[in-house]
């Protein structure tokens, strides 16, 4: 997708931030475009989808960050959601959030080679995410149908509908080798290296909410300390998010189950 151009930043967009004096386009995957803008009343973020269910994505999005004002995690402010067409006439969404300071855990780790700084930052990491497990759901992020079978559904729907990196044989083993449950909690649904920023040693946000739910807290764990570049490698940095975390690891089992539901989002 192209980079978003002022001209096509919707008026309603434009109403929340009056004028945009600068936008810069941070490196992204393939799901938004995104854009830091510069503007009179502050710095935003904005993006914007054009491709399902990446719109659909962008929704829930702005349904959980809504549900998570007033709680006090370090979560992106949310200040407008609005769908509009294209020139082609295709469905886009767009969502404006408040710009948080930081960069990625993984970027921040990747231009330090002191192991007791890498340390303290892994052992913020775990704390943060204990805090987002301990924190109250919003009332709107509750479901009736229990998070699993939802995640489980909707995965066999993305292996028929959907690229997706999981085969069926996996879904079936998913589906047959259920995990013994545990108490749910709040989650983020996608909590990777990239998706928590850090500013001076702490954790300074969590973004990219689009699988916020009360869900199985496990999830979380898993994806946060999956083996990336030098990342998660050693025995030392899994203590370090774990001590933060205050409790012990997640089994091998818990931890390869949950990464291999990933496998189909």
């Amino acid at each position: 997708m192209p980079a978003i151009s002022p001209h096509e930043i919707p008026s309603g967009i434009l109403e929340k931030t009056g004028t945009i004096h600068a936008m810069e386009f941070p490196p992204q995957g393939n799901t938004s475009d995104v854009a830091v803008l510069s503007a009179e009343r502050g710095r935003f973020v904005l993006k914007r989808s054009a491709i399902r269910p990446f719109t659909d994505w962008l929704k829930r999005e702005a349904d959980v960050l809504a549900a998570l004002a007033g709680t006090g995690l370090p979560v992106p402010a949310f200040h407008h959601f609005i769908q509009t067409d294209d020139e082609q006439g295709r469905l886009q969404t767009w969502l404006l959030m408040g710009h948080l300071p930081g960069e990625p855990i993984r970027q921040a780790l990747a231009r330090t080679d002191d192991p007791d700084a890498k340390r303290r930052i892994l052992f913020e990491f775990g704390k943060s995410l204990r805090r987002l497990h301990a924190a109250p759901c919003p009332g709107p992020l509750l479901s009736g149908e229990p998070w699993l079978d939802r995640m489980l559904r909707q995965a066999e729907h993305r292996l028929r509908h959907d690229r997706v990196d999981g085969k069926p044989e996996l879904l079936e083993r998913l589906k047959n080798e259920r995990p013994a449950a545990v108490g749910q909690a709040l989650i983020h649904g996608d909590c990777t290296v990239e998706n928590v920023l850090v500013h001076e040693g702490n954790v300074s946000g969590i973004i990219d909410w689009s699988g916020g739910a009360f869900g199985d807290p496990r999830y979380d764990l898993a994806l946060a300390v999956r083996p990336i570049d030098d990342l998660f490698q050693s025995d030392e940095d899994l203590d370090a998010f774990f001590a933060g975390y205050g409790a012990p690891p997640i089994s091998r089992a818990e931890f390869d189950y949950f990464n291999g539901l990933y496998e189909f989002f």
